[in-house]
């Protein structure tokens, strides 16, 4: 439910009856995808969640790509499953690939305990032990009201792409190793 008001992902996996039942698939298959590398970390509550890809991972194995694929395509009209798949592309095209990196695929707080800092500071632990590796991070910033909190853990705007359906804006981010 983290998502469920966010400027992209709400337009991009709103379904034609207004059903929400696919959303915690859609997203759990995300976190399975980082668990093949033990790169989920949540809170004590589980309030706060992030979900990392370490260099050279891939979110999905390619059965969990295959699950995925199908989910979207019976839970998404036919038109809303070509736009994600389309916005798929274009998060792909625009991820960066010159540099080893760790991916922040997903940060996501629940909805009641947003707004007091929670986020940031799970963040910022994430960020140390990637640090301590010396590896610096990527993510995409689906809404732009965040951007000034990943800005205040180090990270830099280095470009940004429109989504599909609605020409929301994706900021693409980059953070050294030591911000």
């Amino acid at each position: 439910m983290a998502f469920r008001h966010d400027p992209v992902w709400s337009v991009a996996l709103e379904a034609a009856d207004g059903s929400e039942d696919h959303l915690l698939p859609y997203w759990r298959l995300y976190v399975e995808g980082a668990g093949r590398y033990d790169t989920v970390f949540a809170s004590s509550d589980a309030g706060t969640v992030s979900v990392w890809i370490p260099p050279g991972g891939t979110e999905l194995s390619k059965d969990q790509e295959a699950a995925m694929r199908e989910l979207v395509e019976r839970t998404l009209g036919p038109a809303q499953a070509t736009a994600l798949f389309e916005l798929w592309d274009r998060f792909d095209e625009h991820h960066p690939r010159q540099e080893p990196h760790a991916y922040l695929s997903l940060l996501a707080t629940r909805p009641a305990l947003a707004g007091h800092g929670y986020g940031q500071a799970h963040l910022a632990a994430d960020l140390a032990g990637w640090d301590a590796a010396g590896i610096p991070t990527y993510l995409e910033s689906s809404n732009p009201g965040n951007d000034h909190r990943y800005e205040r853990q180090g990270y830099v705007k280095v470009g940004q792409f429109e989504t599909v359906l609605d020409r929301a804006i994706v900021a693409t981010m980059w953070r050294p190793v030591g911000g």
